[in-house]
């Protein structure tokens, strides 16, 4: 049974990550069609991340109260119904409606599903799974490509996905009673906390560690939001292109979090967060250099294999970093800057892109990667365990 849980585990997390790359992969079409501004996306990213923190903090009480099967398959269809939602929408303000239950839906599955698999399987297992949210996240702009080349029909790309998440919410119903005994049988709950947010963040070396998580998030997520629009407006691709291109990021984040999952075996923590800051810088010079649309593209799939060890491997020093007693109250704080980050972050850079044009990606790319750098490194020099195996 647990192998069954598993497996279902890992297929929610595909399903988890396939609308989180639409948005950005369909908007060079979706703001046209709707008449709405370039910088919208950045208001629907807010939203939706908005209702991801929220239901992220929710979760602990929603499980004691649903159970993490029930809780999980409700959040599905949140989802579900957001998606196909946003293929019927006739406008910018619908979708920025249904934006807030996408995103209660997505906070309370990642949440839930992140807490269960800590709890019940080995640690390989959770990079593996960020691995499976890459799967979805590198089908999505695949998926919305092919129904961009017919004559730009995105709605036809969230519908799809919004149906294949109609099918999980029905395994995930019929599955509810296996979960109860899968619940009974091995325990659903985590100790609580003894830490609110605010002494948490006073601890040494706080600050530093939620700023890098702060980091991270508004890159992945600015590199989510806003690259295919940069391949559009900057390189001259067509919608379709520039989502086929979208999804190398994706596709970089997931073979590098399916690698890193074997290289832990070999390298500390410390030292693949830093291979993989170079390979992000690496990745943005060459996006953002005027250099030959291939070389953009591929520069595209470095940051995604740059961004892939990072943010496992900092989310399991934290017990390292200051002690299993206050771990779980710096969790929950680093994840919650970390939404934070994916919230402002996007909004901020798709305000700029006006006066600035879309260069602005590339720009808040490498800002933030030189801060996320400079703070990761402070902490390691203050504590050198934490920069060893």
């Amino acid at each position: 049974m647990a192998t069954f849980f598993l497996i279902l585990i890992y297929i929610t997390f595909i399903s988890l990550g396939l609308p989180d790359s639409l948005l950005g992969s369909a908007w060079p079409a979706l703001h046209l069609d709707i008449a709405s501004p370039l910088a919208g996306a950045g208001v629907i990213s807010c939203i939706v991340t908005g209702g991801t923190i929220i239901s992220s903090l929710m979760t602990d009480r929603l499980v004691r109260w649903l159970g993490t099967g029930k809780l999980t398959a409700i959040s599905v269809l949140m989802t579900a119904c957001a998606l196909v939602g946003f293929s019927l929408a006739p406008g910018f303000w619908w979708l920025c409606l249904l934006a807030a239950p996408l995103g209660l839906g997505a906070g309370a599955v990642d949440a839930g599903l992140n807490n269960y698999v800590a709890l019940h399987y080995a640690a390989r297992h959770m990079s593996w799974l960020h691995c499976f949210w890459g799967i979805g996240a590198t089908a999505g702009p695949a998926i919305m490509s092919l129904f961009l080349a017919q004559n730009g029909n995105w709605r036809g790309g969230y519908r799809l996905v919004g149906v294949i998440q109609l099918c999980l919410t029905a395994v995930l119903f019929c599955t509810l009673p296996l979960w109860k005994k899968r619940t009974e049988s091995m325990g659903d709950g985590a100790p609580a906390s003894g830490l609110t947010a605010r002494a948490a963040l006073r601890l040494p070396l706080a600050k530093p560690a939620v700023l890098a998580f702060f980091c991270y998030c508004g890159i992945e997520t600015t590199t989510n939001l806003w690259a295919a629009s940069f391949l559009t407006t900057t390189r001259g691709l067509t919608a379709e292109a520039a989502a086929r291109g979208t999804s190398l990021f994706f596709l970089g984040v997931t073979l590098g979090r399916l690698l890193t999952g074997f290289a832990t075996a070999r390298m500390s923590n410390c030292n693949l967060i830093r291979v993989g800051q170079g390979l992000c810088l690496a990745g943005v010079l060459l996006t953002a250099l005027p250099l030959p649309t291939a070389l953009s593209l591929a520069g595209l799939g470095l940051v995604g294999l740059g961004c892939a060890p990072i943010y496992p491997c900092m989310l399991h020093e934290t017990p390292r970093r200051f002690g299993k007693e206050v771990a779980q109250s710096m969790m929950g704080l680093q994840m919650a800057c970390a939404y934070v980050g994916s919230s402002l972050v996007p909004t901020l850079a798709g305000a700029l892109s006006g006066p600035l044009t879309l260069y602005v990606m590339p720009a808040v790319q490498l800002v933030l990667l030189v801060l996320m750098i400079w703070a990761s490194e402070r902490i390691n020099r203050v504590i050198p365990s934490a920069a060893g195996k």
